[in-house]
């Protein structure tokens, strides 16, 4: 059975999306953001088709690489996969919005050319009859026909670094950190495309007002998860006569929200604030004479 003969009722009621979210190094940072923007998804070790909390949803974990093809195809109304993925495929889908996550860290991911430290290649001009290996075929040979080069680009199926020098003369990579590159005696000598992780839908399906208000509800939710990342809410109490000390101290989003309490000596204040800053902070507002200071997690924030 394919994914195309699991047919969806037609009725109001039944209506469903259906979504690819990426499974591998992905799925758990994925589901995460998921969870917090208020979908709970239980992954069972066998099975591709989750079970989440919504019935107007149904989803699919497929490897990042084959969702914009699905997506673009109409197999999948919508998906979750990276701006790499979309390029290398051509996929010609709607770019519903960015989400700024990723398996380690919110930095970009980038597809870096790279090579043995002391190799004679210092740019693209210099891979002109060369071999390289990558998981991004299409992505480098439309960077070699920019550069005007010809070389031989063949698919890697893992572990790239390791076939440089004795396998390939050269490498195109992705990272984050450049770490991995580093451990194995490499260096990069140029960017070929950053990528972050993207929202995306079947034009055909962002077409349908039901499935848009369904998907664009869901984007908002979803960056709303992102913007709540690594920050928490903070509540207090401030004396009116050092309310402007206090306020000066907190790195608010806009403004604090100040609020006037029963004793008119007293105000109660609540922020927004990088949960990175709350340790050094709440012993600054302490000694400014604020009490009753609750730190409170965050879901979401919709701006």
């Amino acid at each position: 059975m394919t994914l195309k003969d699991t047919t969806l009722g037609d009725s109001p009621l039944e209506r469903r999306c259906r979504l690819g979210l990426p499974k591998g190094s992905l799925q758990d940072a994925t589901i995460r953001m998921m969870r917090r923007a208020g979908w709970n998804i239980s992954v069972s070790e066998r099975s591709y088709f989750p079970a989440v909390n919504d019935d107007e949803l149904e989803i699919v974990l497929l490897r990042a690489q084959e969702i914009p093809r699905y997506v673009e195809d109409g197999v999948l109304d919508a998906g979750i996969t990276g701006l790499d993925n979309i390029h290398e495929n051509n996929a010609d889908i709607h770019e519903i919005c960015e989400l700024l996550y990723s398996k380690a860290t919110s930095k970009p991911y980038r597809w870096v050319l790279a090579v043995p430290k002391g190799s004679e290649i210092r740019s693209a001009k210099d891979l002109e009859g060369k071999r390289i290996a990558t998981e991004l075929v299409n992505v480098t040979n439309r960077y070699l026909e920019k550069h005007g080069v010809k070389a031989e680009v063949e698919f890697s199926w893992g572990a790239t670094e390791v076939k440089v020098p004795a396998l390939v003369d050269a490498i195109v990579e992705g990272t984050e950190t450049g770490s991995t590159l580093r451990a194995h005696g490499l260096e990069i000598i140029d960017e070929l495309l950053s990528s972050t992780t993207r929202f995306i839908a079947n034009r055909a399906s962002w077409e349908d007002e039901w499935k848009r208000e369904k998907l664009s509800n869901m984007a908002t939710l979803l960056q709303g998860a992102m913007q709540a990342e690594g920050k928490v809410g903070l509540k207090m109490n401030a004396p009116r006569e050092g309310l402007d000390q206090i306020a000066q101290m907190l790195p608010a989003m806009q403004t604090p929200t100040i609020s006037p309490l029963a004793d008119e000596g007293w105000v109660a204040l609540e922020i927004i604030a990088d949960e990175s800053r709350v340790r050094d902070l709440i012993p600054l507002l302490l000694r400014a004479g604020a009490t009753g200071i609750i730190e409170y997690p965050l879901n979401k924030v919709i701006a």
